[in-house]
């Protein structure tokens, strides 16, 4: 009997585009679930950062028109000139849900403490 010897080649293995996007849902599922649990309350107050009262808080707001061409940073530097341009975009972002650009004539709220 002759022994016949074999070596085994190294197995490449080919992401496909469709395999990265699986991949990568495959990966963000927990976290968005998190997010949508922490979101609607189900995960509770520690995790959720949110406390139910019977209280209402009342908040100053003044708001600002875009003009054509205008950014977040020309119009935090007009309301707060004192104040770090990123502090105040990161607020006025937060305070209107804003996730992308602006557009002109939108109406922005702004925190009344930056207009005083």
């Amino acid at each position: 009997m002759t022994a016949i010897a074999t070596t085994a080649a190294p197995i490449r293995i080919r992401m496909t585009a469709r395999g990265r996007r699986a991949l990568a849902l495959l990966v963000a599922a927990p976290v968005l679930a998190a997010g949508a649990l922490a979101g609607a309350g189900v995960l509770g107050d520690a995790v959720a950062g949110a406390v139910a009262s019977s209280s209402t808080a009342t908040v100053e707001l003044e708001t600002v028109t875009v003009v054509p061409g205008q950014s977040l940073w020309q119009i935090a530097a007009s309301v707060a000139p004192e104040a770090d341009p990123r502090d105040v975009v990161a607020e006025i972002e937060l305070l209107n849900g804003i996730r992308g650009a602006i557009q002109p004539g939108e109406q922005l709220a702004i925190p009344a403490h930056y207009s005083r």
